[in-house]
């Protein structure tokens, strides 16, 4: 007697079919799973017998295969006990399933109870691909299965609920189509700041543009405050980035049941002890890191000197190509890794270089010892180098309400709707990742302004890249400003945060 059971797995971050088949034959009674399992799926079998058991079935007297095809492809993790249950008793008569369209995903409890897990979104997108119809999940899944669209996901609380379902005794209903509440959309504002101008304008030119950025200022100056506040003032995701950003989050398991999907754009503040692996992912299996859980979001370094080299340099690549390369034994995997790096740092190892209190007593050696830490390569891919000042005192007094994230945020997505027309069709979404033809076409400078930077090139010896680089913000800077053309101010504007030597103090 067999039985094929449509399910799901997972590879990375992409979701595949999986079919169990599952085999009742004579012989010696025996319990076997091939299809290069992990010790997670074997361990399935010890599970799949006591659920049976006690939800009121008869466990098979007979030789029992699991053959989970492809068979090529390593299978992990516990999706599969739901499939293999349901072989088995369809397999010995126990069970009717429920056509070919269907698919089955869930890990079992030894009562027979269904419990939630990772990758439910990667899984259903590739049922959808797959042409499968009907999804039979845990319940607390089936809100990030509905993301996935085209699919009637039915949220299963036990084995006892999916057999009377089957059976045509309790009918389960599909589970609606998740939509987010107003509470998911809260974030911390900008209007909490007080002073800081120069810095909010940078940040604000880093939002509409995507552009990286680094602060420098002694401790208490609001750099982490102003960062943690940056994706209030963020464009909203479109679908298919939330979908792309929540993917990631949900291999990882850092989705739940009330937020299964990413509304806001993700901003990931990893501890300064975060290891290259960590930061870029990998594993045995690998697995996305700290730039891939940013995609589409905010990578905040606090303590940029503080992290380690390895770690850093890992950087470099994903910074220019958006996407992370993982290469192990067992294979190579891609994740992609599109995000804005904001760093903060001290302008030296005790913090309080150029403070009016003079209470700094590093020596100039000390201060180039702590900057080096941070190699040339990867401060020429950050665009924007903004000094943030200890606060006065008049403006932590002040009585007038700052701006708003709500009023920065208008001007910020009137300049990502230019940058959108202008770049239709090319895959670019923002002036921070455009090509060097695009430069050529859209970053056109007056006599003034080619003056104006090969002035700039020359004095501050900058590289092709930061030329580059200052070009796109200059860009940036014009369309906040609803300019056709780079005028010179937008230019002096650019190259003004392009001052690397407020990291020598």
């Amino acid at each position: 007697m067999l039985c094929e059971v449509r399910s799901l797995g997972l590879s990375g971050i992409s979701g595949y079919e999986v079919r169990a088949e599952c085999d009742l034959s004579a012989g010696l009674p025996a319990f076997e799973i091939v299809g290069l399992p992990d010790a997670a799926v074997k361990e399935a079998r010890d599970r799949v017998r006591a659920a049976i058991k006690n939800c009121g079935f008869t466990f098979p007297v007979s030789r029992i295969t699991v053959n989970l095809a492809p068979a090529n492809q390593r299978k992990g993790g516990t999706v599969y006990d739901l499939p293999i249950l349901a072989g088995i008793l369809a397999a010995g008569g126990q069970l009717r399933l429920d056509g070919p369209d269907s698919a089955y995903v869930g890990e079992l409890s030894l009562s027979g109870s269904l419990r939630p897990v990772v990758g439910m979104l990667p899984m259903a997108l590739a049922a959808r691909r797959a042409g499968i119809k009907r999804l039979y999940v845990p319940a607390p899944s089936a809100a990030e299965a509905t993301l996935a669209g085209g699919l009637e996901v039915y949220p299963v609380e036990s084995v006892g609920q999916l057999a009377a379902h089957l059976r045509g005794e309790a009918h389960l209903e599909p589970a609606a189509a998740w939509t987010p509440g107003p509470d998911d959309f809260a974030c911390p504002d900008f209007a909490d700041v007080k002073g800081q101008e120069n810095v909010k304008r940078a940040l604000e030119i880093a939002a509409a543009g995507g552009h990286n950025l680094c602060m420098v200022g002694p401790p208490g100056s609001g750099k982490s405050m102003l960062a943690r506040r940056l994706p209030s003032i963020l464009p909203d995701m479109s679908r298919s980035e939330a979908l792309e950003a929540t993917e990631i989050h949900s291999v990882l398991g850092l989705t739940t049941s009330e937020h299964p999907l990413l509304v806001r754009r993700p901003f990931r503040s990893p501890h300064h002890t975060v290891s290259a692996m960590g930061m870029a992912g990998g594993g045995s299996s690998p697995r996305p890191g700290e730039i891939s859980l940013a995609h589409n979001g905010v990578l905040f370094l606090d303590e940029l000197p503080e992290f380690s080299k390895e770690a850093l340099e890992t950087l470099r690549q994903p910074l220019e190509d958006g996407r992370v390369q993982i290469s192990r034994v067992s294979g190579t995997a891609v994740f992609p890794a599109r995000f804005m790096l904001v760093c903060a740092m001290n302008p030296c190892r005790c913090g309080w270089r150029g403070h009016p209190s003079g209470r700094c007593t590093c020596s100039d050696r000390e201060v180039a010892k702590y900057v080096e830490k941070i190699s040339g390569p990867l401060l020429d891919r950050i665009d924007l180098h903004v000094s943030v000042p200890a606060v006065e005192y008049a403006s932590m007094r002040r009585k007038e309400t700052p701006e708003s994230s709500a009023d920065v945020k208008c001007r910020v997505d009137a300049a990502r709707a230019v940058q959108t027309a202008r770049f239709a069709g090319t895959g670019v979404t923002c002036n921070a990742h455009m090509t060097a033809p695009m430069i050529g076409q859209f970053c056109c400078l007056d006599h003034a302004g080619d003056a104006l930077m090969k002035s700039a090139f020359e004095r501050m010896g900058l590289t092709a890249r930061s030329h580059d680089r200052i070009l796109r913000v200059a860009r940036t800077i014009a369309d906040l400003d609803g300019a056709a053309d780079i005028r010179p101010e937008h230019l002096a504007e650019a190259i003004q945060f392009r001052n690397t030597d407020i990291l020598k103090g």
